[in-house]
């Protein structure tokens, strides 16, 4: 397996290119997203995306090299999509709204998952999103370490979160069920389960199972425990 570092289009010295591609970067990541998103990573080839493209085809070599420069260009691409707070803005709130906006996002591009900690993940977006954060935790009193630490516990939560959801989403498609009917089957067996894991199961009598709710406010739960956890500490 190659270094991820040494492998990374965001590492790399610039490569030594004469004339002008046909298509932009721009153009060509936007292509392979549009791959990504509907059919995942093992959809995405530098043939297909060529195929796609047309006659642009040959730009793909003049910007990227092989399918994990194309990667490390759509997972930056993708982290350009978290909304960043504005200048001076309260920092509770504010990184809320970053954490759910990173859950979502990831949600929207669930392919990018199994990318987090193999590919290195330090493109302009990407550093753009964690200095937005660090920046907003030290203004709000945090120590410049503890800030980093902070935002990446954050981060962390968004992404497992995303993790678990995306999960639920490919079983689903998986199934060739309707989430509905795989949720009330998935309900079934957790009643099979009552009387051995009577706690388990118990949250099941306030409401009907509804993973998708269920799902989201186990992350706003956490979520707000982990602001809770850091505003105690200012």
């Amino acid at each position: 397996m190659p270094d991820p570092f040494d492998s990374s289009v965001w590492t790399r010295p610039p490569r030594s290119r004469s004339g002008t591609p046909a298509l932009s970067r721009d153009q060509i990541v936007k292509a392979a997203l549009e791959l990504l998103d509907a059919e995942g990573i093992d959809g995405l080839s530098m043939r297909r995306l060529g195929a796609k493209l047309g006659s642009g085809a040959t730009s793909i070599y003049w910007h990227v090299a092989n399918k994990d420069d194309l990667l490390d260009l759509a997972i930056d691409a993708v982290m350009g999509e978290v909304r960043l707070p504005a200048a001076g803005t309260d920092w509770r709130p504010a990184a809320a709204a970053m954490v759910r906006d990173l859950r979502d996002v990831l949600l929207r591009h669930s392919w990018i998952a199994s990318l987090f900690g193999v590919r290195l993940n330090v493109g302009p977006n990407s550093m753009a999103l964690a200095e937005s954060m660090i920046t907003l935790l030290e203004q709000a009193g945090f120590a410049a370490e503890e800030a980093a630490y902070a935002a990446s516990a954050l981060s962390s939560h968004a992404i497992g979160a995303a993790i678990t959801t995306a999960a639920w989403h490919t079983a689903v498609a998986r199934s060739g069920m309707t989430e509905a009917d795989l949720t009330k089957s998935v309900a079934a067996f957790q009643e099979q389960q009552r009387e051995a894991y009577p706690h388990v199961s118990g949250w099941q009598e306030a409401a009907p199972l509804d993973l998708p709710a269920m799902q989201r406010a186990t992350f706003e739960y956490g979520l707000e425990r982990l602001l809770d956890g850091l505003a105690a500490r200012l």
